[in-house]
């Protein structure tokens, strides 16, 4: 680790710095996502588990989502993408790579300052996470799509989820490779996506 020193004479690590955001980051995602997690991954009731929402218990193997933002301006979706949200600053995250086929449930919560939604898509054979275009909505084509979980304190599709609350969605799932994306413009670029594979 080299520190330098600012006009002022401070030190700085930059080093240190860097992983004490990403020991901040893990852990916020280890409070969102763990804390929904049970020890057979089976669904159960959650009451107000964000923004004061009440989750029923869902059926099937429960996927539990955060969709995070960090940093930057409060700012609403289809608005301008701004400082620290350019160049991969969100995320999504799964607490789980590996749902059997069959019922899955997605427990999604919004642990950013923007609204955020998650959708399912199909990934063709051979296809990875992060490689669909964008289009010149700064969108990624939602053809084939399972389902969203986009409704604040609901279920399936809506207008967003807020920040700090919740939705969530069940699918019938068959075997194959799927992609996890928030798809509001500039989202999906900045990073917005993971992969989940059912068996």
């Amino acid at each position: 680790m080299k520190a330098f020193r600012s006009r002022t004479g401070v030190a700085v690590t930059a080093t240190v710095a860097v992983l004490a955001l990403a020991a901040l980051s893990t852990v916020a995602v280890a409070a969102v996502v763990g804390g929904f997690h049970t020890s057979r991954g089976a669904a159960r009731d959650m009451t107000t588990p964000a923004g004061g929402c009440h989750v029923p218990a869902l059926p099937g193997n429960v996927v539990n989502v955060a969709l995070m933002s960090m940093g930057g301006p409060m700012a609403r979706h289809g608005g301008p993408m701004m400082g620290d949200w350019a160049g991969g600053a969100m995320r999504v995250r799964a607490d789980r790579t590996n749902v059997p086929a069959g019922t899955v449930s997605f427990r999604v919560v919004n642990a950013g300052s923007l609204v955020h939604e998650l959708v399912v898509l199909p990934l063709a054979p051979g296809a990875h996470a992060g490689e669909r275009p964008v289009g010149t909505d700064g969108r990624v084509d939602e053809t084939g799509s399972l389902g969203e979980a986009s409704r604040t304190c609901g279920k399936g599709a809506g207008d967003g989820i807020e920040p700090g609350s919740v939705g969530w969605v069940t699918l019938e799932l068959p075997a194959g490779n799927y992609e996890l994306v928030c798809n509001l413009p500039g989202h999906y670029s900045a990073g917005m996506y993971t992969e989940l594979d059912v068996a």
